[in-house]
């Protein structure tokens, strides 16, 4: 088994950039989901209500985000002295507003108010108590700092499809290859170099899976949640994934070796 790919996600909901080398820190992936949009009461929004969003464009250079926002240009991320609280699922975050630009820019594109937000070093949002009885921190992410997932899955999901679904639509952190479909089933504890990575939850997935990442549209047959939902659903949910905590130290690259340390009861 080895590393396929690695992807992060400076924006929570925006497209994810795909990665030669992610580093590691307290938050999980370095610099993912960080910046989050919210409507104007502080509500985090994302392409399941909006997937629009899938359109708009990111880069990063410099550790400086900039997107580029159809018919309205390219904005560069910079956190303003403006503290805001927001919501994210069920926890109210203490964030920073974005200096002025980018959420106009994304208002005006998506045709409701929204504003950018910021998590800095001083804000701790715990992961899910529920799953992790550790003192754990996430930035924006639903829950977790890390989604695992394994390409066999999406090969066997693709061929009940009878066409192929990219794995962006599940938006993960490492995708891994070299393991039998659905066998992320039973990891508990991955290695990959000097950082292990504990799966403590499978991934429930929902209608995001539906949105076109090129096309920023919702498949009206919605495909590929219909099929997966046929034959992958649990007491959690349509389950795509595993949702992992880290120990240890990047970075990790594509082509390292993954190896499991520990698995669990099928």
């Amino acid at each position: 088994m080895q590393v396929q790919s690695l992807y992060y996600y400076p924006v929570k909901s925006l497209p994810g950039i795909k990665l030669e080398r992610m580093e590691l820190d307290d938050f999980g992936p370095a610099g993912d989901r960080r910046w989050m949009i919210t409507d104007q009461f502080g509500q985090f929004i994302t392409q399941r209500n909006y997937p629009a969003l899938a359109r708009v464009g990111i880069s990063v250079e410099a550790g400086v985000v900039s997107i580029e926002v159809p018919g309205q240009g390219r904005f560069t991320l910079a956190a303003s002295a403006e503290a805001r609280n927001v919501m994210v699922w069920e926890d109210w975050v203490a964030a920073q507003r974005a200096e002025a630009g980018p959420a106009e820019g994304l208002s005006n594109f998506l045709g409701v108010a929204v504003d950018v937000v910021f998590m800095t070093e001083l804000t701790f949002r715990a992961v899910d108590r529920v799953w992790v009885r550790q003192r754990r921190r996430v930035g924006f992410a639903d829950g977790f700092p890390f989604l695992v997932v394994n390409q066999a899955s999406l090969d066997e999901l693709n061929a009940r499809l009878g066409h192929k679904v990219d794995i962006r639509r599940f938006r993960p952190n490492i995708v891994v290859t070299g393991s039998e479909p659905w066998a992320e089933d039973r990891w508990r504890t991955l290695v990959i170099g000097s950082a292990r990575f504990n799966l403590v939850k499978p991934c429930s997935r929902c209608v995001m899976t539906t949105v076109d990442p090129d096309m920023g549209i919702k498949a009206a047959d919605q495909q590929p949640l219909r099929t997966l939902g046929s034959y992958r659903l649990q007491p959690g949910g349509v389950i795509f994934g595993m949702n992992a905590l880290h120990d240890g130290e990047g970075p990790i690259s594509p082509g390292d070796a993954v190896s499991i340390d520990e698995f669990g009861a099928k």
